[in-house]
C-alpha cells in the first residue's frame, strides 16, 4: 500500500550538558595547587534544516526518534568537556512543526534555511569557579542542565502558485499534464487522482506552480468521499482555479457546492483570486452551457477549455499569469518543466 507522507510525529531531545569536574592539581613539589576541575561541555542543539530536494516527510516515517549528543564531563588541569553534536532533521520547503498534543502552531519553516528548535543544556562548571578566599578548596562543582524532550507534529504544506478546484473527472489531471510534463493518471473514473500532484509550467517570464488536489464532492466537509485531507495543500497559494465539467449535468450548481465545501473548511480560502474554468467544451451542447453559466455568474472570469483539442488553453494560461501577479521571478528560457510528483510523493507504508 502507498501513501501520501505530508504528516507525521517525531521525537525530538537536545543534548544534556557535561557535568563540572571536582579536581584538584596534584604536581611534584606543587602538592596543594588548588582546584582545578573543567567545566562540562554544552548540549548538542535540535535543528531543522530546509532541504529543497525533499518533497515529502517520508524519511521521518522511517526514524521517528532524533536525539542531539551530551555534552562531555569536564576534567582535571581545567580541560572542559567537548560540546555536544547537533542533530539536524531534514525537511521539505513548506514544512510546518506543531505541538503535537495541542495542534498549536509551534514554528512555519517557510523562507527558513534551517531554524535551531530546542537548544542544548549548559555544561556545568567545574570547582576552580567556586574558589574565594574563605573557601580554598571547594569539593563540588555544577551539575550540567538537562535537554530538552518533546514529541512534534510535523506537517507538509505544499506550495504552489495556484491550486486546482473541482468535483472528480472535472479535468484537473489532464489540465495540470497540458500545461506541465507532469504525467498524473487520467481516467474515466472518480479519484483517479489520490494524492497531490504539483507541475510548474514557464510562460514568457513566468514561472508558475500549479496543484492538483484530489476531487472534492459534495458533503466533504463531512467526511464524504475523501474529505477534506488534502485541501490545506492550497491554503498557501496566490489564487485558485475551479474547474467546471460541462457535461455533468450539475455544471449551474457545481460552482456554489465548491464554494460551500470549501467555506466549511476555511473561510479564508475564498479571499483568494480566482478563475472558473468550464471544461470539455468539444463535447456537444457544452459551448451553450458555458455561455449559460457565464450569464449566471456575470461577476467571475468563466473561461472554456478542451483539454483534448487545446482549445482556450492560451486564455486559461494568461488568465494564471494575471492572477499570480508579477511576483514570479524571471527565467533563461520558455521551456516547460516539471516537478514529478508521481514518484517522489510516495511511499511504501
Amino acid at each position: 500500500m502507498f501513501g501520501f507522507s505530508d504528516e507525521t510525529y517525531i521525537d525530538v531531545a537536545s543534548g544534556n550538558g557535561g557535568n563540572g569536574c571536582v579536581s584538584f592539581r596534584r604536581e611534584k613539589y606543587i602538592p596543594k595547587g588548588g582546584p582545578d576541575g573543567g567545566d562540562g561541555g554544552r548540549g548538542g542543539d535540535v535543528i531543522f534544516i530546509v532541504r529543497n530536494n525533499l518533497r515529502t516527510l517520508a524519511h521521518l516515517k522511517q526514524v521517528r526518534t532524533y536525539r542531539a549528543e551530551n555534552g562531555r564531563n569536564g576534567m582535571g588541569d581545567r580541560c572542559f568537556g567537548r560540546d555536544g553534536a547537533d542533530i539536524e532533521i531534514p525537511v521539505p520547503p513548506g514544512t510546518v512543526i506543531k505541538d503535537a498534543q495541542t495542534g498549536e502552531i509551534i514554528k512555519d519553516l517557510t523562507g527558513l534555511d534551517r531554524w535551531v528548535f530546542l537548544t542544548g543544556g549548559r555544561g556545568g562548571q567545574g570547582n576552580w569557579h567556586f574558589k574565594s578566599s574563605t573557601r580554598q578548596a571547594p569539593r563540588f562543582a555544577q551539575p550540567g542542565a538537562k535537554g530538552v524532550e518533546l514529541r512534534v507534529g510535523i506537517e507538509l504544506l505544499v506550495i504552489a502558485d495556484i491550486g486546482f478546484v473541482g468535483f472528480p473527472n472535472a479535468g484537473k489531471s489532464s489540465l495540470l499534464n497540458n500545461l506541465t510534463n507532469a504525467r498524473t493518471k487520467v481516467a474515466g473514473y472518480p479519484f483517479t487522482t489520490k494524492i497531490p500532484q504539483l507541475g510548474m509550467f514557464r510562460y514568457g517570464d513566468h514561472d508558475i506552480v500549479l496543484a492538483d488536489i484530489p476531487g472534492i464532492i459534495e458533503g466533504a466537509s463531512q467526511g464524504a468521499g475523501m474529505g477534506f485531507k488534502f485541501l490545506r495543500h492550497i491554503s498557501r497559494t496566490v489564487g485558485l482555479a475551479f474547474l467546471i465539467d460541462l457535461t455533468d449535468e450539475r455544471f449551474e450548481s457545481a460552482y456554489g457546492t465548491l464554494c460551500e465545501e470549501l467555506r466549511s473548511y476555511a473561510p479564508s480560502l475564498l479571499e483568494k483570486g480566482q478563475v472558473v474554468i468550464g471544461t470539455k467544451i468539444d463535447e456537444p451542447e457544452a459551448k451553450e452551457r458555458l455561455l449559460q453559466l457565464q450569464q449566471q455568474h456575470p461577476e467571475l472570469n468563466i473561461l472554456g477549455l478542451s483539454n483534448i483539442t487545446g482549445e482556450g488553453l492560451d486564455d486559461v494560461k494568461k488568465a494564471f499569469i494575471h492572477l499570480v501577479g508579477e511576483s514570479n521571478k524571471p527565467v533563461d528560457d520558455g521551456f516547460t518543466t516539471t516537478i514529478d510528483t508521481e514518484a517522489e510523493y510516495r511511499e511504501e507504508l
